[in-house]
């Protein structure tokens, strides 16, 4: 394992652990909100989702280093393997990043209550959209990914301490 890919692991790890801090926080507050019949946009709230998405190496700085690569080749061969930089990062994720947080379009439910203040003319009361086991079951996904990041991450570090011993 190289400095690279170490810091690459530690990387990719670190992205996931934010992005499933961000659903998880995205969770707690759908559910601190099951119950919100009013929002400043007006109507109920809508269940919010986080969008995960990977993130790509960056193309710009493939080029730059093949370019120096072929330079430093021209120089001496022993400068930089050819291989180098295909070796170390071809197909390497950049990790991921949260793309966006979507509202949910599914309907809001409609509860019979002509005594509350929200309620329409024929005395239904539009309430969010959020099931509160889907939103338990999301949230013991998130966990288990962030736990299952954290293990990444300290088995990183037991590399590096193992390697520093040698």
């Amino acid at each position: 394992m190289t400095i690279r890919s170490i810091f690459a692991s530690l990387n990719i790890s670190a992205s996931g652990l934010s992005a499933q801090r961000q659903r998880i926080d995205t969770i707690a507050r759908n559910l601190a909100n099951v119950e919100t019949t009013r929002t400043a946009a007006g109507g109920p709230y809508q269940r919010e989702m986080v969008v995960v998405a990977e993130v790509q190496p960056q193309e710009k700085f493939r080029t730059i280093f093949q370019r120096v690569n072929s330079q430093m080749n021209l120089t001496h061969s022993n400068h930089l393997q050819s291989s180098f930089y295909s070796r170390q990062n071809s197909g390497t994720s950049g990790g991921v990043e949260v793309d966006e947080i979507a509202e949910d379009t599914t309907p809001p439910r409609m509860k019979y209550d002509p005594t509350h203040p929200d309620a329409n003319a024929d005395g239904y009361v539009a309430l969010p959209n959020i099931n509160v086991v889907t939103e338990m079951v999301d949230m013991m996904g998130a966990s288990r990914a962030y736990e299952a990041n954290l293990t990444v991450v300290d088995a990183t570090k037991k590399i590096v301490k193992k390697s520093l011993e040698i």
